[in-house]
């Protein structure tokens, strides 16, 4: 019997250490195969380039938005992408990102940046260009497309590249994306704000009742597109209001001359109307914000900038309030990372939530003889002080 215990007791034994060791030859085969496996299929890391109408403030402000929230989720290690002073280009950023963006996500193409520099013939190469070296070369990934035109070039049937439309001021009406819920394209996606202009007037006119409001824009479907003007009509339609055009030449290569039509516009809406709405045009310049404000000054009435809050800061008395560029940035990079991660652009929900909050320039209204009441002061979410000078 003890002989007969023994026996049994050790076959046992043999036995599991027999199924030890088929249990670590099988996590030894595993990793092996994994590493293997990692071997044989290294982590994609996609090329991408950058795609622009021209230079533009709110393109450099959402592109450091976009990159601040790369960083955040981990899709690159350096976000700290400086904003050039004193200029509208995003070209030392993208200098600047190809050189230090770092991380296995995403390579930022040293040759692929394409601005057409607001003018239509260079408009027209930048994209066949971009075509041809999509379809021959074969070394693009991902296209950032800032504004209306890069918009409307990058979303087409010549190429099947993810598209990520950024900065447009309605890429439904310019045709960038079929509806609101669906881009109507596989490959392409757009950040889109529903009723964000039609709140901005609704809001402005709640304050201060106008009947007569001036609207500077350049009258070409672009132009119409890029300034949200059928938002624009229709918001005033629905309020009575009724709306004073400039038309004239705005989205031009000369930035200067783009400004001196702006300020025209300017000066003779400033006598004919109860307030002006300063919508998103390339004359809009950061550093002559403080000059365009003259005549509106002169006039003591109430302007509102279809752009937002930076304009406020720089002197436009109203502006819708967002919390800042990092946000829409934050919301653009989740985006994109979910594409990395295997979903189309088409599959990735386009719509924002942005705030309904204001943002006021206290100078500006003490220079029209404007004192906000209480309950407006009390719906400010940005409050600025002053009427910088220009950088």
């Amino acid at each position: 019997m003890p002989y007969s215990h023994c026996s049994t007791i050790c076959s046992a034994s043999r036995k599991i250490v027999h199924l030890l060791a088929m249990v670590f030859i099988a996590m030894v085969l595993c990793v092996l195969c994994n590493t293997s496996s990692s071997h044989a299929a290294p982590q994609k890391k996609w090329r991408v380039i950058y795609v622009e109408g021209g230079p533009y403030t709110d393109y450099q402000q959402l592109l450091a938005g976009t990159i601040h929230g790369l960083a955040q989720l981990g899709l690159i290690v350096n976000g700290n992408v400086p904003v050039p002073e004193g200029s509208e280009s995003t070209k030392e950023m993208w200098d600047w990102l190809c050189a230090h963006a770092g991380g296995d996500s995403l390579e930022f193409l040293p040759d692929g940046y394409y601005s057409a520099q607001w003018d239509e013939t260079k408009r027209e190469t930048n994209k066949a260009d971009i075509v041809r070296r999509i379809n021959e070369q074969q070394d693009v990934d991902l296209i950032f497309a800032f504004g209306t035109w890069a918009g409307q070039d990058m979303s087409t049937d010549e190429h099947n590249i993810p598209m990520f439309s950024m900065s447009v001021t309605d890429a439904v009406d310019a045709g960038i994306v079929a509806t609101v819920e669906d881009s109507g394209r596989d490959n392409v996606h757009a950040q889109l704000e529903p009723g964000r202009y039609e709140r901005q007037i609704a809001i402005f006119h709640d304050v201060f009742k106008f009947k007569r409001l001036g609207v500077p824009y350049e009258d070409t479907p672009d132009g119409r597109s890029s300034s949200g003007i059928p938002a624009v009509e229709n918001a005033a339609k629905k309020l009575g209001i009724e709306i004073i055009p400039c038309t004239t030449q705005l989205n031009l290569p000369d930035l200067d001359q783009s400004f001196a039509n702006l300020l025209a516009c300017v000066e003779n809406l400033s006598t004919q109307c109860d307030a002006i709405y300063l919508t998103v045009n390339t004359g809009m310049q950061g550093n002559r914000i403080k000059k365009l404000l003259q005549p509106i000054i002169a006039a003591g009435i109430p302007s509102f900038s279809q752009s937002g809050p930076g304009e406020t800061k720089l002197g436009v008395l109203m502006s819708l309030a967002q919390t800042n560029f990092d946000d829409v940035g934050l919301f653009e990079a989740k985006a994109i990372s979910q594409v990395l991660d295997g979903a189309k652009p088409r599959e990735v929900s386009q719509v924002f939530e942005g705030p309904l909050g204001l943002a006021i320039n206290l100078e500006m209204a003490v220079r029209i003889g404007w004192n906000p009441p209480f309950e407006i002061l009390a719906a400010v979410d940005e409050i600025h002080q002053r009427i910088p000078d220009a950088p």
